[in-house]
């Protein structure tokens, strides 16, 4: 399965990201996988951000993010996208969509 990441680059303090994950092999509707966003901030380890079953259109999101925070799918386009406002220079990192059986 590949997974690509659009719209990548670098997001000054106070603006917002949107992150768009297109993916290929796989059906995000299947009923066989959750999916998600991460981010490794530098020099640390990998941080769940959000989470998105779109087989049924369950989300979850982590508790220190969560106010700040929308995922999204496009079933149609088999992609999903990740918001998250108000960056500040606590959110450097790096992100990544990732998918994980359900």
């Amino acid at each position: 399965n590949i997974m690509v990441q659009e719209r990548p680059g670098t997001v000054r303090p106070g603006q917002n990201l949107n992150l768009l994950c297109k993916v290929t092999g796989a059906s995000i509707t299947s009923n066989s996988y959750a999916w998600q966003w991460v981010r490794q901030p530098p020099g640390k380890g990998l941080e769940w951000i959000a989470s998105i079953y779109p087989y049924d259109g369950r989300k979850w999101f982590s508790s220190s993010l969560q106010s700040r925070t929308i995922i999204a799918s496009d079933n149609s386009k088999n992609e999903y996208s990740l918001h998250l406002n108000s960056m500040s220079v606590s959110d450097t990192a790096v992100y990544y969509c990732a998918r994980d059986a359900h």
